[in-house]
């Protein structure tokens, strides 16, 4: 009967979030940015729920905490909130800076996508146009060079190397492996080869250091 309540689907348990902490996670509109270590509140309140694993309501918090609606209420004189709606501080300049600069550069890499995917647009309708060779193929080369754009959006992102752990101490920035794309943070502690990160979206966690990029 459990396998059958158990939620998997991303979005099925943010909406189960939605419904049972109203007040600190928002479905709709303007959110509130969340108190650092939530996860662990999260975690500890949900501990006895068959509904939800700690691994899926780690992908739900991130999937909320990147999205463009919760990194726009991530700015100057907000207040970050726990699971019943209660202020835990005002953000960190440091953290409003990322924030800001992650929701850019996603933003940026969507409509350069947009650009590329309008730009194949006319290739496609240059097949009836078989008759005007000429036409065709000078018209297009220019066109295809808006696809150069995403990949300049891309290259910084190749510059991060795997981290040693001699290396490593605490307050250090790094990245760290989570899914496709690093998420940047704060070392707290290490501990033999157990690294505890602070992610700029409040998550703490602990990793191993092959997980660890600078």
């Amino acid at each position: 009967m459990e396998s059958t309540e158990k939620l998997t689907d991303t979005n099925a348990i943010l909406a189960y979030l939605y419904e049972t902490f109203p007040l600190c996670f928002i479905a709709e509109g303007e959110t509130k940015p969340l108190k650092i270590g939530l996860f662990q509140d999260l975690a500890e309140r949900l501990a006895d729920d068959s509904k939800v694993s700690k691994t899926q309501l780690r992908i739900a918090l991130r999937r909320y905490t990147s999205s463009w609606r919760y990194l726009k209420c991530v700015k100057a004189g907000a207040h970050r909130i726990d699971l019943e709606g209660n202020s835990c501080g005002e953000l960190e300049q440091e953290h409003v800076d990322h924030a800001q600069a992650t929701l850019k550069e996603s933003q940026e890499k969507a409509k350069a996508k947009r650009i590329a995917k309008a730009g194949k647009k006319p290739a496609a309708t240059a097949k009836p146009d078989a008759k005007k060779p000429a036409k065709k193929s000078v018209a297009r080369k220019p066109k295809a060079t808006t696809s150069a754009k995403p990949t300049k959006e891309q290259a910084p992102v190749v510059t991060l190397t795997p981290a040693v752990l001699t290396e490593l101490k605490k307050n250090q920035r790094v990245n760290v492996k989570l899914g496709k794309a690093p998420v940047a943070g704060v070392i707290l502690d290490i501990k033999k080869d157990d690294v505890q990160v602070q992610l700029d979206s409040g998550l703490t966690m602990k990793v191993k250091v092959e997980h660890i990029m600078l």
